[in-house]
């Protein structure tokens, strides 16, 4: 099997800034492994020293962006338990795809809000939302 990291797809974003604010394309739908249907889209917010997350989804798949503030991604493979960190902002925008029966919980490393806009293949199932703690 293909290392966590391998696995796991770090997209390079552009962040279109002037005088008026900022755009950003978080998922163009042009993704390798974008479903042909249409999923969740959805916003969280995370305070300073807070952490959002913390399980994984048997089934469904993820796509992460950051759209304001500072946070770090921790994955976990479940059945390797091989880890990765990510280090998000919109500084450095990136999106992140996170496949099935990976763990991920986001955490604020900064000291504002953060805003994270996420992407998910399948309608939320509680049955496929599994609590898992990543040390």
């Amino acid at each position: 099997m293909a290392s966590l990291a391998e696995r796991v797809k770090i997209i390079p974003r552009r962040l279109i800034a002037d005088d008026r604010g900022w755009f950003l394309k978080a998922i163009t739908g042009t993704e390798v492994d974008i479903p042909g249907h249409t999923g969740e889209v959805y916003l969280t917010m995370g305070k300073p020293g807070q952490a959002k997350g913390g399980h994984y989804h048997p089934e469904a798949v993820e796509w992460f962006t950051i759209i304001e503030g500072y946070a770090v991604l921790k994955l976990e493979d479940i059945e390797t338990h091989e880890r990765l960190d990510i280090e998000m902002s919109l500084e450095k925008a990136i999106t992140v795809f996170i496949p099935n029966n990976v763990a991920h919980i986001v955490v604020n490393a900064g000291n504002s809000n953060f805003i994270l806009l996420a992407y998910t293949d399948k309608l939320y199932d509680p049955k496929d939302t599994i609590p898992y703690s990543i040390r």
